[in-house]
């Protein structure tokens, strides 16, 4: 509106200075012509139809016409009536004293960051919580709002209220179970003498730690008994408490590992059927083990398959870094970043190769 606004202005100051030069004659010629288009377009629109100003129209001509008196403004042919341009002017002087009484800051201030942040952790942390609730613990903290802002807040963050939120998923389990979660597989692979074998191997939620139990041809029930019978003593010697055991409805499962595990009180979880994201934890180590080791080796024979499960074993529990940690290993931390400048510039970094340059592991030289 303003840039129109100063067009209207700035092309009608060009017309005045066209009119300048003329005489009193020729304006009062152009004024009867301009009258009369308007009446010829007064009666082309008829009666229902109106005419619609913009609104740099209305302030260009309520600014033009207003200083005339009314009884000047009657006698102009216009196509409105005085007293609307009249309440043009009015409406102009409104807007620019609400303009100039208007707030800097309109409404309450803005709610603090740090506050935003932890009303959104506190409902992170507590599904359950609705913001009633977490007004009130923020109350206890010493933190003054409003029960409305932390809804607004939760509102704006698309947030679900909180029945919506208090169901458990499989995932939220998992996560807070991890310290007593076991979970195991079988993987299957083929020699190059065209064996089939079978792996069975364990792992820890909470440390990432990997058991291999054994390799064999034929995973029968005395076989599989017998390496969950190795495992639970393995446990206790390493001071693992597990309370639970997920695995798939595979049949090389036999009904004994559940007595063999209740007696020690690790309690079987089953997944669902065809549905591997129930024990996420053991496919992925899977993936791991088949990208990292089955699809990069040539194995001969069994006693080919247990060592280089061995040596993949330490190197996945000693060496390599896991996301799920902070990038330490099972049983390694992540050392102490390096601060001083010298020895950034003059690493002496070196390779050691496992089973024939397969794996990798580097390390600083002593």
């Amino acid at each position: 509106m303003l840039f129109r606004l100063a067009y209207l202005s700035v092309t009608n100051a060009f017309a005045v200075l066209r009119l300048l030069p003329l005489g009193d004659r020729d304006k009062d010629i152009e004024i009867l012509a301009l009258r009369h288009q308007i009446t010829v377009l007064e009666r082309q629109l008829g009666a229902d139809t109106r005419v619609r100003f913009a609104p740099e129209d209305r302030a260009f001509l309520a600014a033009l016409l207003t200083p005339l008196p009314r009884e000047v403004l009657r006698r102009l042919r216009l196509l409105v009536r005085p007293d609307t341009v009249l309440r043009w002017h009015r409406d102009l002087l409104k807007q620019r004293h609400a303009r100039a009484c208007r707030p800097k800051r309109p409404g309450r201030p803005p709610t603090v960051r740090s506050i935003r942040m932890l009303i959104l952790r506190l409902v992170r942390e507590n599904p359950s919580w609705g913001y009633r609730r977490v007004h009130g613990e923020l109350t206890t903290l010493g933190i003054k709002i409003a029960p409305s802002t932390a809804w607004e807040i939760l509102k704006q963050e698309g947030i679900d209220p909180s029945p919506a939120r208090a169901s458990t998923t499989w995932a939220d389990f998992l996560r807070s179970q991890a310290d007593a979660l076991l979970a195991c597989d079988f993987i299957e692979t083929v020699t190059l003498n065209g064996q089939r074998l079978y792996i069975l191997a364990v792992i820890e939620h909470a440390t990432r730690r990997v058991r291999v139990l054994g390799t064999t041809a034929h995973p029968t029930a005395a076989w599989v008994g017998q390496a969950i019978k190795n495992l639970v003593m393995d446990l206790e010697d390493a001071g693992c408490r597990a309370r639970y055991l997920i695995r798939d409805r595979d049949g090389k499962f036999p009904a004994l590992i559940e007595e063999i595990l209740a007696d020690t009180g690790i309690h079987t979880v089953l997944t669902g059927v065809r549905m591997p994201r129930m024990n996420a934890v053991m496919e992925r180590w899977v993936q791991s083990c088949r990208r990292e080791l089955l699809d990069r080796c040539l194995l001969w024979n069994e006693r080919h398959l247990r060592h280089a499960l061995r040596e993949y074993e330490h190197f996945y529990n000693v060496h390599r870094p896991h996301q799920a940690l902070a990038q330490a290993a099972p049983l390694r931390a992540v050392p102490d970043p390096i601060n001083d400048p010298a020895r950034i510039v003059d690493l002496n970094v070196r390779r050691r190769d496992r089973l024939g340059g397969v794996l990798h592991e580097y390390s600083h030289a002593a």
